[in-house]
Formats: structure tokens, C-alpha cells, sequence
């Protein structure tokens, strides 16, 4: 299983438009197969601090949702929001 963490940093006054590709991504990504788990959180003393949090039952599951077409669509649509590129990290259950 693997566990994916990405941290989005969205300018303020793109929040509400990130949130509904957000939502958009977030309803299509857990229709798909290998999808355990796919949300959005908000941070707390930052609100524009964004972070996706995703779990995969394999690395090729994964790799599928990362050239799917609503990802390739709105992850570009999403970044030009945001102040930077995110940051992104995939984790490999251990215990």
C-alpha cells in the first residue's frame, strides 16, 4: 500500500476555485480502480495550505492516476493557482 501526501500552497484569493477542481479531481480519482482513499485538507492555522491526501493499493495504480485524463486536465488548471509548485511525497507502508 502506499500512502501519497501532496501540499498545495494556493493564493488566497484563488481558494474557492481550487477547491472546485479540487472537488472535481477528488470525485473522479476515487471512482478508480486501486483507489483507496483520496481527500483534501485544509491546514490549520494556514488556510491556503491545501494538502491531498491519498492512499494506493499499488505503485502501477498510482502511475494509472497520474496520466489519467481528469488528472492531466486539472492539475495544470490547479497549479496555476497556487504561489508554488507543490510538494510531493509517496510513502511505502512499512508497519
Amino acid at each position: 500500500m502506499l500512502k501519497v501526501v501532496a501540499k498545495n500552497y494556493v493564493k488566497e484569493e484563488n481558494l474557492s476555485e481550487f477547491l472546485n477542481l479540487a472537488q472535481e479531481l477528488v470525485l473522479e480519482t476515487k471512482k478508480e480502480n486501486g483507489s483507496i482513499s483520496y481527500n483534501v485538507y485544509q491546514d490549520e492555522t494556514n488556510s491556503t495550505i491545501l494538502t491531498f491526501i491519498e492512499e494506493w493499493q499499488t505503485k502501477e495504480c498510482l502511475n494509472k492516476h497520474l496520466s489519467s485524463k481528469h488528472f492531466t486536465k486539472l492539475i495544470p488548471l490547479m497549479s496555476k493557482l497556487c504561489t508554488k509548485e507543490a510538494d510531493m511525497n509517496i510513502y511505502n507502508k512499512l508497519i
